[in-house]
């Protein structure tokens, strides 16, 4: 069990890592309480997973999901849009 609390504490890390931005400086109040709950969320679990995990290889794991999943979204996203605007383009050609 406690991989698996690591696991959904390193997601709820992407997430407010992500989140983070939407707030504007935390100024939407939306964006902020998602953000925080993401945090809360991140620190509970990574706690849970502490009772019985190494606090060196789960505070590394921990952080590594974060980075990795935090890069590697923000690259999926953009590759993503980049995609749908290719996608538009051409069947605006094909359509004209």
């Amino acid at each position: 069990m406690a991989w698996l609390f690591l696991l959904v504490a390193g997601l709820c890390e992407i997430a407010w890592a992500i989140g983070l931005k939407y707030t504007e400086g935390f100024s939407r109040l939306l964006p902020l309480f998602g953000t925080v709950a993401a945090m809360a969320a991140s620190i509970g679990f990574l706690g849970l997973a502490l009772k019985s995990l190494p606090v060196g290889t789960a505070y590394a794991v921990w952080t590594g999901i974060g980075a990795v999943g935090t890069a590697a979204l923000a690259t999926l996203l953009r590759l993503s849009c980049i995609g749908l605007i290719l996608s538009g383009i051409t069947g605006l050609k094909i359509t004209s």
